[in-house]
């Protein structure tokens, strides 16, 4: 999570909870009033603050600690602790629900975190919000920074790997849900501007993301931001966008039930 040091200090600047994604990761993780529920790399903690306010006792944790500062601002309520998933500080079956949103791609290993999250968890739901390579090798932004995007993709595991992982470590009931931008998006993570493109366009957005803060190259950034912007001024990126249209969804919720 060392990177997240690095962007962190202006990540709030265009990443918030968005209303409907964190209504779905309510719904998916059901919560209940009184209910203990852990947020994995959960970075400014804009997501854990948000559903705190459809109940449950909530802890957060994050490697980084400028992180978990930030998240300390946002809610005294909740419990935020600079920590590993790997090794995380909690009795066996402490929860009711763990949660871990568009940071998979951040576990040093697969299992070894799963481990941890089914030790910690009692009955009940262990939620992931992610993308796959298969899903990000299909997004418009190809056309205009491939370079970065083959390298984000590669930095996430395949669905088949998420699962056999967790089956590993003893999750059975696992079901998947598709989640496909929505134009009102209000977190502006990776696709956020799927059918907004100018949006790429803004450094400060783009500072935001570490796709291109992190794997995209000067060069790249430069030469594709110059393609996109004639691109939405001769309206040509709608045709683009139209090309890479598709059914399989632009992220996924996977819902692993520990009580089946």
């Amino acid at each position: 999570m060392a990177i997240y040091e690095q962007i962190g200090k202006g990540y709030d600047l265009t990443r918030r909870a968005d209303p409907y994604i964190t209504t779905r990761l309510a719904q998916n993780l059901d919560i209940k009033p009184n209910g203990l529920y852990l947020d994995v790399a959960c970075g400014t903690g804009n997501y854990t603050v948000a559903l705190a306010e459809f109940g449950g006792i909530w802890q957060g944790i994050d490697q980084s600690s400028l992180m978990i500062d930030a998240a300390k601002n946002k809610s005294q309520a909740i419990d935020w602790l600079v920590a590993s998933v790997e090794d995380l500080p909690y009795d066996n079956q402490s929860f009711s629900g763990v949660l871990c949103t568009l940071a998979i791609h951040h576990f040093s290993e697969l299992i070894p975190a799963f481990q941890e999250i089914y030790r910690v968890l009692a009955n009940g739901k262990f939620l992931l919000f992610t993308s796959t390579p298969e899903q990000m090798q299909k997004y418009w932004l190809v056309e205009y920074f491939p370079e970065a995007i083959s390298k984000a993709s590669q930095q996430m595991p395949s669905l088949t790997l998420v699962k056999a992982a967790l089956q590993k470590v003893g999750f059975n009931s696992i079901t998947v849900e598709t989640y496909s931008i929505r134009p009102d998006l209000q977190d502006l993570f990776l696709y956020s501007g799927k059918y907004h493109p100018e949006l790429y366009l803004d450094a400060n957005i783009r500072s935001g993301i570490s796709t291109f803060s992190q794997l995209a190259s000067v060069d790249e950034i430069t030469t594709g931001c110059q393609k996109l912007a004639a691109d939405i001024n001769t309206g040509f990126i709608h045709q683009v966008i139209q090309q890479y249209e598709h059914e399989q969804g632009d992220y996924l919720f996977i819902i692993v039930d520990k009580n089946k």
